[in-house]
């Protein structure tokens, strides 16, 4: 992505977010007066929180647009071991496999069990649940989880949320009444300073409806969200990077570790795109996320598989 394309892209979601590229990465992080003037990195610090999130690798898909899925996500997984720091935890945000068959979980399971981190965690993309509304996924991933795979977990002071809006589709995704419950009382007895961060698959804001590209009742869930003073919503399944402020929440888009799929509108459908040799891992990539106390928001920084 170049720079125009980034300043364009910004301006398109009207982010209040500032973008920077440097050494081909992508660098966002939300801007405050105390930073805007010494800003400190982070992911620099070993006393900050600092994880990883990747996304869609989608283990068995045999197409043009990448040939050798199962490698990238291997490539991603050995850029994350290759960091300067050990991420507190690393987080897949869905669309593990492809076809959600036993096979696929378990080689995206045991390839995960490689990562150098703590802790992994995910949340289900729609090709986890192609035939079975789930189950397979949370028979590999569900330990510990609520209703069909949602979660809670705090962690250095942040309080995040994984939620599952891929289950029931019709043409958005969805949460449902019981994770809507399950929300509401969950944050309810959070301070308001307390930073949020929600994982998911489809995001959380219409992105482009007419592709599915949004959540029809996120607006009830992030009702319960809006007297946070730092809320970052971290989703997958568009395969590309974009940025959109709201208020106190800041949605961040992922890129994939598997293929490219065209921007909002370009062209009939959101069909894996095949890019000329040599250049898909350009828009394949893993993202470093912090956060330190005292900071007004999350560091974000995007960065292409090497």
């Amino acid at each position: 992505m170049t720079r125009r394309q980034l300043l364009r892209h910004t301006a398109w979601f009207g982010a209040a977010v500032v973008l920077t590229v440097a050494g081909g990465e992508v660098i966002s992080h939300i801007s405050g007066p105390a930073e805007a003037a010494a800003p400190v990195d982070p992911l620099a610090d070993p006393h900050a929180l600092r994880f990883v999130q990747v996304s869609d690798s989608h283990l068995g898909f045999k197409g043009t647009a990448n040939t050798a899925v199962e490698d990238s996500f291997q490539h991603a997984i050995n850029q994350v071991n290759a960091l300067p720091f050990r991420p507190d935890f690393v987080m897949h945000t869905g669309d593990l496999t492809h076809l959600s068959t036993p096979a696929q979980f378990d080689q995206v399971k045991q390839m995960m069990s490689h990562l150098n981190t703590s802790q992994t965690l995910t949340v289900p993309g729609e090709h986890d649940s192609v035939d079975d509304t789930g189950q397979k996924y949370r028979a590999a991933f569900g330990a510990g989880t609520a209703g069909d795979g949602w979660y809670s977990f705090d962690m250095k002071g942040v309080h995040f949320l994984s939620l599952v809006n891929t289950l029931s589709l019709e043409k958005l995704g969805h949460l449902g009444a019981d994770q809507l419950e399950f929300v509401r009382k969950d944050v309810a007895k959070l301070s308001a300073d307390t930073p949020i961060v929600v994982f998911s698959h489809i995001p959380l804001f219409e992105m482009y409806p007419a592709w599915g590209w949004g959540t029809d009742d996120a607006v009830q869930a992030l009702s319960y969200l809006r007297r946070f003073s730092s809320v970052t919503c971290l989703n997958g399944h568009v395969h590309q990077l974009f940025t959109k402020t709201e208020g106190n929440i800041t949605f961040h888009s992922a890129t994939t570790t598997a293929y490219p799929l065209p921007k909002p509108g370009v062209g009939p459908a959101p069909t894996p795109q095949t890019l000329p040799a040599g250049k898909l891992a350009d828009a394949l990539g893993i993202r470093e996320v912090a956060y330190r106390q005292g900071n007004p928001g999350l560091a974000v920084k995007d960065v292409k598989l090497a």
